[in-house]
């Protein structure tokens, strides 16, 4: 079985990712971390070097080449679900969960996070606040069709484990 999380940036993907690994004895892979490693370059970096379409295309392709891993649990970038066909892909290939926080849930973790995440570093609050309710509004509809949908701020990892066992049978 493999296991994808999507959700916006800040929603838990890879603190949740981790503990879910953890709690299932699956591998855990981070994507945007995997990227980075794989490229000796920073996703900031690889936009502002490449462009956004090339790291699109990157992310895609190392996206298909995890998801041949069994006994996984991936991460994704906050992005990742909404290029090519890739939420077709992960559907496909996997079992989705859309980590879902409103905006201003996400707001309450970015505020203070704004230096570690380059796409929101320079922006002040009511700008933040803007751009997470924008964007949001225009990824929500690829991080619907996760099969799954869970309330990140309230998660709880041993419930969801049961959760995705009981409903994946045939997958274990």
């Amino acid at each position: 079985m493999r296991i994808v999380l999507i959700g916006f940036m800040g929603s838990g993907k890879t603190s949740t990712g981790k503990a879910l690994a953890e709690k299932m004895g699956f591998e855990f892979a981070d994507l945007d971390r995997v990227i980075e490693s794989e490229t000796q370059s920073t996703i900031a970096e690889l936009f502002k070097d490449q462009g956004e379409q090339t790291f699109r295309k990157l992310e895609y392709d190392t996206l298909n080449r995890l998801l041949k891993k069994d006994s996984l649990v991936l991460s994704t970038g906050g992005g990742t679900a909404c290029f090519f066909n890739a939420m077709e892909t992960i559907n496909k290939n996997s079992v989705s969960v859309y980590l879902k926080m409103s905006a201003d849930s996400l707001f309450n973790r970015l505020v203070n996070e704004r230096s570690k995440r380059p796409l929101i570093k320079d922006l002040g609050e009511k700008e933040l606040r803007h751009f997470i309710s924008e964007l949001l509004f225009i990824r929500e509809p690829y991080y619907n069709k996760a099969h799954y949908k869970v309330k990140a701020k309230e998660i709880q990892i041993g419930a969801l484990v049961d959760f995705l066992r009981q409903e994946n049978q045939q997958l274990v």
